[in-house]
């Protein structure tokens, strides 16, 4: 019985896993913030090229 005790307080485990969702969302964001910089990236050089070939 004591062992069982030790095994449900044990929080090892859960530690390791909030650790790993931390790092999953943080990995979440940074694709969502790569993603919409880059699509405005490319809307800027859009722009940039249209009016280089408009100034000629």
């Amino acid at each position: 019985m004591s062992s069982l005790k030790k095994f449900f307080a044990n929080e090892d485990g859960a530690t390791a896993i909030e650790y790993g969702l931390i790092a999953a969302l943080i990995g979440v964001a940074i694709i969502t913030a790569v993603g919409v910089v880059g699509d405005e990236l490319t809307n800027t050089f859009t722009e940039v090229s249209t009016e280089l070939k408009n100034a000629n």
